[in-house]
């Protein structure tokens, strides 16, 4: 598989998603709104899938590589809470949020060559970066609702809107958890150690008490809506540090194990 063929899966991709996000919408048949979403999600799957026989490894390593999965599991985290809770707005955010990331990636597609490090090359390898990927997903979706809740909305802040942020997030924050605890076995395996505050770690570390933080805040005192959205968005950018954020920071430049795309 070669990236040029990339624009055609998106453009593909991304029509049957807006196909589905419309279906949504318009409350018609949640059939149309489920098979249009995984239709649009087999169609770019199969370009992932394509491009690890390519590469010869899982496409994980660079930037590029990674929003790659993000733009699939963005529409696949909305599809999943749409079948759960119904929200119909769910499949348009999602959409739009994995256009951005495929737009990126088709001006600033970051192409590398096959070679892998060797402490990439672990079983550990493709399972840590899927959950992490798919936690930062669910996440994404919570904040995207976090800022419409807080900007954008101009009636009072609902129950169940509060109800779908704190279940995004729980099902993210969990996820985040597993990738954590794979990431450990990991790098026992790789470096001889569960933990070393790495600077990824560090960020890592910041990032799963912030959303504890907001867990913990919601249910102390439930009432307190916009507070806690607040530190929701302050999590997303913790979170941002953690997964790119590193990459261009002083501290982490020739010491972090985690700067794999740096060459």
């Amino acid at each position: 598989m070669n990236w040029e063929y990339f624009i055609l899966f998106a453009i593909a991709a991304l029509v049957c998603w807006a196909l589905g996000a419309f279906a949504a919408w318009k409350g018609t048949k949640p059939g149309w709104a489920y098979g249009f979403t995984f239709l649009g999600l087999a169609i770019f799957f199969s370009f992932i899938i394509g491009m690890w026989i390519s590469l010869e490894r899982p496409p994980m390593r660079t930037m590029g590589e990674t929003r790659l999965w993000y733009s699939f599991f963005l529409p696949l985290a909305g599809l999943i809470t749409y079948i759960r809770w119904k929200y119909k707005w769910i499949l348009s955010f999602s959409c739009i949020l994995s256009f951005v990331f495929i737009c990126i990636n088709i001006f600033k597609p970051e192409i590398h060559n096959k070679t892998l490090m060797p402490a990439l090359q672990s079983p550990w390898f493709a399972p840590h970066v899927i959950v992490y990927m798919f936690a930062y997903a669910m996440l994404g979706a919570a904040t995207v609702m976090a800022v419409y809740l807080l900007w954008f909305k101009k009636k009072e802040i609902e129950r169940k809107e509060m109800d779908l942020c704190d279940n995004l997030t729980y099902v993210g924050l969990a996820f985040m958890t597993l990738g954590m605890l794979t990431g450990a076995i990991w790098a026992k395996e790789a470096w001889g150690h569960y933990w070393a505050w790495d600077p990824k770690e560090t960020w890592a570390a910041a990032t799963w008490f912030a959303y504890l933080a907001y867990i913990h805040f919601r249910l102390g005192k439930p009432l307190k809506a916009r507070p806690a959205l607040v530190i929701l968005l302050v999590s997303f950018v913790l979170l941002q540090m953690c997964w790119y954020g590193i990459n261009y920071l002083p501290s982490a430049q020739g010491v972090s194990v985690h700067t794999y795309n740096l060459n």
